[in-house]
C-alpha cells in the first residue's frame, strides 16, 4: 500500500503518466516463457567451468593443464597467459572508472590468487561431468600467504601486502612505500575546531559492518560464440550490454565493433551486474574452441567470486547546541575494496551528511585493499554504511538531548538553495517534505509494547544521467515499439513504454517496448544509478516528440495548411486553420496507413547525455520487537517516505521502495561473510547466508512525496537508491530504543542482541 503527496499541479494534464497498468513482460515471466540468461543454447554448444583458487592469498607458482587437455571431451582450456598484459588504466564504463588491468586480473588471477574463489582457470568441454572431471585435473603449486580481511588490520604496518604496485593516492606526501591503503579522500568545510568549541554536547561512536551481497536470485550466466571471421556474439546476464562489450574488447585485445552483445532477462542485478566476470572467459574458450561455449555460476561461486559490498568501520564525532544545531562534524570511513582497489568510499564520504546542513564538518575516506572478492556496486554504493554511522550518532545525539529525532533533522535539514556537503547546491528537493509525512503518519503516534522500539532514520542518493538512446517507429497499424539499449532490472519498460504513451496520445497497451542489442541501438550507458526512467526516459521522450512533429507536418501536408495550424491532441492530428473549420482529426492509426505517401515510414532516434537528475531523500520509520530471552528481532512495522519526482508507474515505485527495505533489514540484521581462519568464506549458501524471506517481513508502507524534476519533461527522479539507504540505521535505532543499548556492529543477530541485553 501507498501513499502519493503531490505538489499540485504535478498530474495536471497527464493520462497515462501515474497509472498502473500491467507490466508488458509480466505474462512471460509468470509463465516461463522469458529467457534468461541459462535458458539460452546453441547448436554445437560447451560447457565452460572455472577452477577457483581455494586460498585468501597464495603465489601461484605454476599451472599444469596438460592432463585435462588429454581428457577426451575437453576442447579448450585457459589460464591468464591466454589474456593480454594489460597496463594500468582507469575507463569509464560502469558505475564510476574501471582499471582494465584489475579487471583483467580478476577475471583471471595473474601472479597471485588474491582471495578465495579467485579464478586460475578456466575449460570448456562438452559436458559438466568432463568439465568437472578436467578442473580436477588441473595441478596448481601455491605458495599460501599471509592474508588480511579486517579493514583496520589491513591498513596496519606490516600487514600483509597484496601489491607490491600499490601507493596510497590521495595523501599530502608521496608515500615512499606500497601499502594496502588504495586512496585516501577528504571533504572538508569551515572550521572544525571552532565548530566543536561552540557545542554544547560533543559524542562520538564507532559504528562496523560486515560485507554483505547484492543476492540476486539469478545467478551470473552467459553464452559466447567466436567466428572464424573474428566477429562474435555474446548473451549475457548483465545490467549493460554496452558495457559487456566493451570490457570483452578490452580485456581480450578486440575491436569493440566484433563483438555483439544481446542481453537476457535479468533475474536481479541491485549493481552487482554492472561488470564482467563470465563472458571475457567463455570468449577467450570459444575462441580457442571454434565453437560456442555457456557458462552459469554455481550459487557457491556467486558469493565467493563476485562482488559484494564493502565491510567497513565509520566514526562519528557531533557537537550540537543544547537546542539540537549540529555545529560541527567529523567523520572517517574505512571501506574494504576487496582484492583491488575501488570501494564506495567516494560516495560513502559524499552521502554522508548530504541530509544535513552542517557548518563545520570534515569527511576523510580511505579505499583499502583486502583478500576478499572485489567488491561490486550494491544498490547506492557506499551510502547506507555511512547513513548506518551517521544516523545511529544522530540518534544517540537526540536521546541525549531530549529532542525528538524527527524533530532533531528538520532542524538542521538541507533545502532548497543550501550547499550540499560535497558541493553542489540543492533545488527542487523534497526531504522537508518526507520528514513532514512520517511525523504526521499515524505509525509515528501508535503506541508501543514491553521489549519494543521505534526507530527513525533518513537517507540520500545523488541519482545519475548519463549516455542513453532510443528509437520510437510507429507500425502502419498505429501502434508503436519503442527500443532502448538498457536492460529492465526495475520495470524500466514499462516507464519507457508509458512515457512514449504519453506524447503519442496512445493507449499504453500499444506501444511495444524493447530492449536492444548492442548492434540495433545507439550506445547506451547501462543500468545503474537509478538513472534509467531519469536519462533514457529523456531520450524515449524527446523521439517520441520528434515523432508527433513529423506527424503534425504530415496532417498539414494532406491538409494543405501551415503546421503551425496543426495541433496534436489525445493522439490525433487536429487542424486549427479557421478556413477548413469541421475537418475531421487525423488519427496516428490514419497517419500511419497513408505514411508512404507522406514522407515514408514513420520512426525517430534520439541519442543524448543527460543531465540534471534530481537527488533522492528517504525517511524511514521503523517498530521492532526484541525477544529477550533469545536476542531476535522481529521487524513489527515500516513506514517509508520518499522524494520520488514523479511517479511514473506507482507499483513499480512502492516495489523500489519495498526492496530496498526488504534487502536493508537484511543487511541490517542477518547478513555477512563469515571467513574462517584460512580466509576461506564459510557461508557461500542461502542456507547459512541468511537473507530476509516473506515471513521474516511486515507489509512495508511506502509513502511518495512528488516534488518534480523540472529537468526530466515528466519530473522523473531515479527511485531505486535512496530506499536502501537508511534500514541499518533505522533497525538499528529501533533496537536501541527497545533494549536500552547502542550496538553498534552489525548484523543485530540474535546472539549479539543478547550478548548486548546480558551486558546491560
Amino acid at each position: 500500500m501507498s501513499d502519493v503527496i503531490d505538489r499540485p499541479p504535478a498530474r495536471a494534464g497527464l493520462k497515462v503518466i501515474g497509472t498502473r497498468p500491467v507490466r508488458p513482460d509480466g505474462a512471460d515471466k509468470v509463465t516461463g516463457r522469458a529467457a534468461f540468461g541459462a535458458d539460452f543454447a546453441l547448436p554445437g554448444m560447451l560447457v565452460g567451468k572455472v577452477k577457483r583458487s581455494p586460498h585468501a592469498h597464495a603465489r601461484i607458482l605454476s599451472i599444469d593443464t596438460r592432463r585435462a587437455r588429454a581428457l577426451a571431451g575437453v576442447k579448450a582450456i585457459v589460464t591468464a597467459a591466454d589474456f593480454p598484459d594489460l597496463a594500468s588504466e582507469e575507463y569509464e564504463a560502469g558505475e564510476g572508472a574501471a582499471n582494465l588491468r584489475d579487471l583483467s586480473q580478476n577475471c583471471m588471477a595473474r601472479g597471485k590468487a588474491l582471495y578465495d574463489g579467485h579464478a586460475v582457470a578456466a575449460v570448456a568441454a562438452t559436458s559438466a561431468a568432463v568439465a568437472d572431471a578436467a578442473l580436477s585435473l588441473i595441478t596448481v603449486d601455491y605458495e599460501v600467504l599471509p592474508h588480511v580481511i579486517d579493514v583496520e588490520a589491513a591498513m596496519a604496518p606490516g600487514a600483509p601486502l597484496l601489491h607490491a604496485h600499490l601507493f596510497t593516492q590521495g595523501l599530502e606526501e608521496t608515500p615512499q612505500a606500497p601499502s594496502n591503503i588504495a586512496a585516501r579522500n577528504e571533504l572538508t568545510r569551515g572550521d572544525l575546531a571552532e565548530g566543536f568549541a561552540a557545542a554544547d554536547v560533543v559524542l562520538e561512536g564507532r559504528y562496523v559492518t560486515a560485507a554483505v551481497h547484492q543476492g540476486y536470485i539469478e545467478p551470473h550466466a552467459c553464452v559466447a560464440a567466436f567466428a572464424s571471421d573474428g566477429q562474435s556474439q555474446v548473451w549475457s546476464s548483465s545490467q549493460g550490454q554496452f558495457m559487456v562489450r566493451t570490457f570483452c574488447a578490452k580485456l581480450l585485445g578486440l575491436n569493440a565493433s566484433d563483438i555483439r552483445v544481446t542481453p537476457s532477462e535479468i533475474g536481479g542485478g541491485f549493481g552487482g551486474k554492472t561488470t564482467v566476470y563470465l563472458e571475457p572467459l567463455a570468449l577467450a574458450l570459444s575462441r580457442q574452441a571454434g565453437a560456442p561455449v555457456k557458462m552459469v555460476m554455481t550459487r557457491d561461486e556467486v558469493f565467493r567470486a563476485t562482488g559484494p559490498t564493502s565491510g567497513a568501520v565509520v566514526t562519528v564525532k557531533l557537537g550540537a547546541t543544547s537546542d539540537g544545531r549540529i555545529t560541527a562534524a567529523e567523520v572517517e570511513l574505512k571501506y574494504q575494496a576487496g582484492a583491488f582497489p575501488g570501494s564506495p568510499v567516494v560516495p560513502g564520504s559524499m552521502t554522508a551528511l548530504a541530509c544535513y546542513d552542517v557548518p563545520n564538518f570534515r569527511i576523510t575516506g580511505w579505499d583499502v585493499v583486502t583478500n576478499s572478492p572485489k567488491v561490486a556496486a550494491y544498490r547506492a554504493p557506499g551510502a547506507p554504511i555511512s547513513a548506518f554511522a551517521v544516523e545511529s550518532a544522530m540518534d544517540e545525539l537526540a536521546l541525549k538531548l531530549g529532542i525528538d529525532p524527527i524533530a532533531l533533522r528538520e532542524k538542521n535539514a538541507v533545502r532548497d538553495g543550501v550547499k550540499a556537503a560535497y558541493g553542489p547546491t540543492f533545488r527542487n528537493i523534497g526531504y522537508v517534505e518526507t520528514l513532514e509525512a512520517i511525523r504526521d503518519h499515524p505509525h509515528y503516534q501508535a503506541p508501543l509494547g514491553r521489549n519494543q522500539g521505534r526507530g527513525f532514520a533518513v537517507g540520500f542518493w545523488f541519482n545519475i544521467g548519463g549516455e542513453s538512446s532510443a528509437a520510437v517507429h510507429v507500425g502502419e497499424d498505429g501502434s508503436a515499439t519503442v527500443v532502448t539499449g538498457n536492460p529492465d532490472v526495475g520495470g524500466s519498460r514499462a516507464s519507457m513504454a508509458m512515457m512514449a504513451a504519453e506524447v503519442l496520445g496512445l493507449p499504453v497497451e500499444k506501444v511495444r517496448p524493447i530492449v536492444a542489442d548492442t548492434a540495433s541501438i545507439g550506445f547506451s550507458m547501462l543500468t545503474g544509478g537509478s538513472r534509467t526512467t531519469f536519462a533514457t526516459g529523456m531520450a524515449v521522450t524527446q523521439a517520441a516528440q520528434k515523432i508527433v512533429a513529423d506527424l503534425k507536418r504530415r496532417a498539414a501536408s494532406i491538409w494543405d495548411v501551415p503546421v503551425e495550424n496543426v495541433d496534436w491532441l489525445d493522439g490525433a492530428a487536429v487542424c486549427l486553420d479557421p478556413a477548413k473549420a469541421g475537418l475531421p482529426p487525423l488519427t496516428l492509426a490514419g497517419l500511419a496507413a497513408r505514411s508512404a505517401k507522406t514522407g515514408g515510414p514513420i520512426t525517430a532516434e534520439v541519442s543524448l547525455t543527460a543531465q540534471g537528475a534530481g537527488p533522492g531523500f528517504a525517511a524511514h520509520l521503523c517498530d521492532v520487537e526484541v525477544d529477550p530471552e533469545t536476542g531476535h528481532v522481529t521487524i513489527l512495522r515500516y513506514t517509508a517516505a520518499q522524494d520520488v519526482g514523479r511517479a511514473i508507474h506507482p507499483a513499480y515505485v512502492e516495489g523500489q521502495i519495498q526492496g530496498g527495505v526488504a534487502q536493508g533489514i537484511g543487511w541490517a540484521l542477518n547478513e555477512e561473510y563469515v571467513f574462517d581462519a584460512e580466509g576461506r568464506m564459510e557461508n557461500a549458501g542461502f542456507l547459512d547466508y541468511r537473507m530476509p524471506v516473506a515471513s521474516d517481513l511486515p507489509m512495508i508502507e511506502a509513502i511518495l512525496i512528488e516534488v518534480a524534476n523540472p529537468r526530466h519533461p515528466f519530473g522523473a527522479k531515479g527511485v531505486g537508491e535512496a530506499p536502501i539507504v537508511p534500514p541499518l540505521a533505522a533497525v538499528a535505532n529501533a533496537v536501541r530504543r527497545a533494549i536500552d543499548v547502542r550496538m553498534t556492529e552489525l548484523p543485530l543477530s540474535p546472539p549479539k542482541v543478547r550478548a548486548a541485553i546480558d551486558a546491560r
